[in-house]
C-alpha cells in the first residue's frame, strides 16, 4: 500500500469533509496521494447549486460551472489535506455511486464519509456509501469519526472461513506492518445456523483452531488477539458487539463472504456493518481482489 492513491468523493458538506480528514492521515502513513472528487447531474444539482453557495445555475456555462467546482474542491481539501499530498480535484457527471466507482479504476482506494449532503440516515438503505460499497472494484474505507483512526493501533478483522473472507487479510496486514498496529481476529459462531447447542460448541472449539491457523498462515510476525463469539444474533450485530468491546480504529473485511449474496442484494454483513458500527471500516471488493491477495502473500 506504499504511494497509495486514494479518490476522495465529497459533496460539499461538512460531513463530507471527514473523508479528506482520513484520507489525509492514509496519505501520510503509506506516502499517498489524495484526490478530490465531485460527481454532480447537470440538470438536477446545478438547478439547485445553492448548496455550494455559488448562486450558478444550468443556463450558464458549464466550462464556468466546473471551474468554479474544482476551486471549491481543491479549497475545501486544502483546509484538511496537507499540500504535499494533494492532487488536483477530478469532476464526474451522473449517478454519484456509478461514476465514483468508475473513476476509482485508476485509485488504489477510496475514502469516504457515511452521510454527506442530503444528509440521510445511517440505517437509511440506498446511500451513495452503500452502493459503492457493493459495485466499486476497490477497496473501501469508510469513515464516521475521522478522529478515531489516526494513529492506527488496534485492527478489527472478520472473517467466516470462506476464500472470499481471506482477500481482505493482505490489507490487514500490510496496514499492521506499517503502523505497528494490533490484530484482532474474528468469528462469530451463530447458533441459528446449527440444529443443536451441542453442534454449535462443537463447532465453535474447531474454528478455535481455525482461527490460530489462520493467524500462523496469514499474520506471522505481527500481535494477533483470536476472537470468536458465540450468538444468537446476526453476524453484524456480534460485530457491533465487539466493536463495543475494544478501542479500534479500523475494522476490515471482505464485501463478499460465506453466503456469496450478490452486490445488489440489501442487507449483507458489509453494508449492516457499515450502518451500526461507528468504527472506520475497509471494505476490500472480493471477487476483484483475489489476485491482489496473490500477488502479495
Amino acid at each position: 500500500m506504499k504511494n497509495l492513491k486514494i479518490l476522495v468523493p465529497v459533496d460539499f458538506s461538512e460531513l463530507s469533509e471527514k473523508g479528506l480528514i482520513a484520507a489525509n492521515s492514509m496519505a501520510r502513513t503509506f506516502e499517498g496521494t489524495v484526490t478530490p472528487f465531485h460527481s454532480y447531474i447537470p440538470l438536477t444539482d446545478l438547478d439547485g447549486f445553492h448548496y455550494m453557495g455559488s448562486g450558478f445555475t444550468s443556463q450558464q456555462n458549464l466550462t464556468e460551472i466546473e471551474k468554479v467546482m474544482k476551486e471549491r474542491l481543491h479549497d475545501m481539501a486544502l483546509n484538511h489535506v496537507d499540500v504535499q499530498y494533494l492532487q488536483d480535484p477530478i469532476l464526474g457527471i451522473g449517478n454519484p455511486a456509478h461514476s465514483i466507482a468508475e473513476t476509482a479504476a485508476d485509485f488504489d482506494m477510496i475514502i469516504m464519509s457515511t452521510h454527506g449532503r442530503t444528509g440521510f440516515s445511517r440505517f437509511l438503505l440506498g446511500s451513495v456509501a452503500e452502493k459503492v460499497l457493493r459495485i466499486a472494484h476497490k477497496p473501501v474505507l469508510v469513515v464516521e469519526n475521522e478522529k478515531t483512526l489516526a494513529p492506527i493501533k488496534k485492527i478489527l478483522v472478520t472473517t467466516d472461513f470462506s476464500e472470499n473472507a481471506k482477500a481482505a487479510f493482505p490489507y490487514a496486514r500490510e496496514i499492521a506492518e506499517i503502523t505497528g498496529a494490533e490484530i484482532d481476529l474474528f468469528h462469530a459462531v451463530i447458533y441459528d445456523n446449527f440444529q443443536t447447542v451441542e453442534k454449535a460448541e462443537i463447532t465453535y472449539d474447531i474454528r478455535k483452531k481455525n482461527m490460530k491457523e489462520i493467524a500462523e498462515e496469514y499474520f506471522s510476525g505481527l500481535k494477533v488477539n483470536i476472537r470468536i463469539m458465540a450468538t444468537d444474533h446476526a453476524a453484524h450485530e456480534a460485530i457491533l458487539k465487539q466493536s463495543k468491546n475494544d478501542d479500534y480504529n479500523l475494522v476490515i473485511m471482505s464485501t463478499i463472504g460465506r453466503t456469496g449474496l450478490d452486490y445488489l442484494m440489501l442487507g449483507s454483513t458489509t453494508s449492516n456493518t457499515v450502518r451500526t458500527v461507528r468504527t472506520a471500516i475497509l471494505s476490500v471488493n472480493t471477487e476483484k481482489q483475489i489476485a491482489y491477495k496473490k500477488e502479495n502473500l
